[in-house]
């Protein structure tokens, strides 16, 4: 069978085998996503998918990755260069990280790297990334109001858990200790070891089947076709500079109205982002490294570019982005970023599509609801006698409405696509009862088109637990575009009272928490349609 393949070292794939090629490393990160999905014991990972799984080559560009979170898997392809090039790998490591500043996004983010080597030489990288809703930080669900990294939890720098084949017992009880559910963390990484074992696996028996030569040749050529597709589509782009500037609502802490802005400069497809003028790092915990910008502005120009384009190195390749160092986006240590993944990733996004749409008028939609609504609660148990718990969730809300569609309610948008937790598993695994969970109608900006409508989901509380709400749009609404009216902002109440968007409070049983999210952005003027 292998001699079968040779062959392809003579000339360059035709279309249908490079297509063949690609499937068959995209099947592989499917497939791992299986597994760490079904081996998982927590419901973020099991029921909500909030994993991510890559192929990346020996140098650490990205050859594949499934479609997954976009969030984990931009950021992974900015920063796994680094990662490759600080360690010596050898056959059999397994390395664990998620140091926002070493190639992490924020802490609860656990990423697991294995190299695979074929006859002593060292040529693909599998990873995989999982938010843990513990990772021993003080508060509940590991996304505390903090102000500096260490107050988020343990701190992973790209360690060897695994060292040639044999568990690192010392790294991986260090690990386990900070959980309060040790079993579900315990679970959850060995899932996780599990679904790069798969990767491996598969990768292998492809490499085997094609010949090292042919598979590195294969993705030379696939990067150059992904390259092609990215320009074909980035060229429609008129030459020029583009500005914009949008607001993160508050910092959680005593800043608010934080800036943040962009230039876009383009020409003939090459695209610049340029962050300049954005504000400083500040003392809450929305700051986030150049990586997690580098993975909203892949993510928006993805968008852009034809469907069939291969999620690999080479469609990145037209896209650069410079920010200021120490700047919001570009934060130095030990800055606070377990908001900045999920919160001012979502704004990044608003940013570069605000500044698109002066150039592609009729291509782009309004401002989604631009916050994943991240909601983290539980109890250590002591005081109790009971179980402890940690739980979290990031909830939907109204996208924003498009040159040619209204836009779609109660759904996760833009830097991630995590389900909800099914009421039945929600219940049956934590003291809380969902009392309601509806569409906000009317929440959506009016226009020619509607921007969709946000969510409204209700909790009681059946024991005495701690709750951080790390939420935005809920003083700046999500803009409309073309005389479009903005979508309504959000709102979170406990038992009735008016909540500030990012805020840590205990709450006894019988309490009752509403979150109500942001409607998007309407596109076009009603009375011109």
């Amino acid at each position: 069978m292998p001699g079968r393949y040779l062959m392809y070292t003579l000339r360059p794939m035709d279309a249908i085998e490079l297509s063949i090629f690609s499937s068959r490393l995209n099947a592989i990160c499917d497939e791992m996503g299986a597994v760490l999905q079904r081996a998982a014991f927590s419901p973020n990972i099991r029921d909500r998918l909030d994993f991510s799984c890559a192929v990346f080559d020996a140098e650490g560009e990205l050859c594949a990755q499934a479609a997954h979170i976009p969030v984990h898997l931009g950021s992974m392809a900015f920063a796994m260069r680094d990662i490759v090039a600080s360690l010596d790998w050898q056959a059999g490591d397994m390395v664990v990280l998620n140091d926002p500043f070493l190639g992490g996004t924020h802490l609860p983010d656990v990423t697991l790297i294995a190299p695979l080597f074929v006859d002593g030489q060292l040529l693909a990288f599998i990873a995989n990334r999982a938010h843990h809703a513990d990772i021993g930080a003080d508060s509940p669900g590991s996304m505390p109001l903090s102000r500096s990294l260490e107050e988020e939890g343990l701190i992973i720098p790209p360690t060897r858990l695994i060292v040639r084949g044999e568990m690192d017992e010392a790294q991986w009880q260090k690990i386990i200790r900070v959980t309060r559910s040790g079993e579900s963390g315990q679970g959850d990484l060995a899932a996780q070891i599990s679904a790069n074992h798969s990767g491996l696996q598969r990768l292998s028996e492809l490499i085997e089947t094609l010949g090292s030569r042919v598979y590195q040749e294969g993705l030379a050529e696939l990067n150059d076709y992904a390259q092609r597709l990215a320009l074909s589509a980035l060229v429609a782009i008129p030459d020029g500079q583009y500005h914009f500037s949008d607001v993160m609502d508050d910092d959680g802490l005593d800043q608010q109205d934080i800036l943040i802005q962009v230039t876009l400069s383009i020409k003939a497809g090459q695209v610049h982002a340029d962050f300049s003028g954005t504000a400083a790092q500040v003392a809450g915990n929305i700051n986030c490294p150049l990586s997690v910008a580098a993975a909203a502005v892949y993510y928006v120009f993805r968008c852009l570019m034809p469907a069939q384009t291969p999620a690999c190195a080479g469609s990145f390749r037209p896209i650069t982005l410079t920010a200021p160092p120490g700047c919001l986006l570009n934060a130095r240590r030990p800055a606070a970023v377990a908001a900045g993944n999920v919160e001012t990733s979502s704004r990044i996004v608003d940013v570069i599509m605000g500044a698109l749409a002066q150039a592609l008028p009729d291509r782009i939609p309004a401002a989604s609801h631009g916050s994943m609504n991240n909601l983290a609660m539980g109890h250590h148990g002591r005081d109790t006698g009971q179980a402890g718990w940690d739980y979290y969730e990031t909830i939907g809300g109204g996208s924003g409405a498009g040159p040619d569609r209204a836009g779609a309610s109660a759904v996760q948008t833009h830097m991630t696509n995590t389900r909800n937790t099914p009421l039945e598993v929600l219940e049956t695994h934590y003291p809380l009862r969902l009392r309601r969970y509806a569409i906000r109608r009317g929440s959506g900006g009016g226009g020619a088109l509607p921007g969709g409508d946000g969510l409204i989901r209700e909790f009681e509380f059946l024991q005495p637990a701690t709750v951080t709400l790390l939420t935005e749009r809920r003083r700046h609404p999500p803009w409309g575009l073309n005389g479009g009216q903005p979508g309504k902002p959000g709102c979170n109440r406990l038992n009735g009272q008016l909540l500030e968007a990012k805020v840590n409070f205990e709450v006894k049983a019988g309490n009752v928490l509403t979150i109500e999210t942001p409607g998007g952005g309407g596109w076009g003027n009603i009375e011109e349609s």
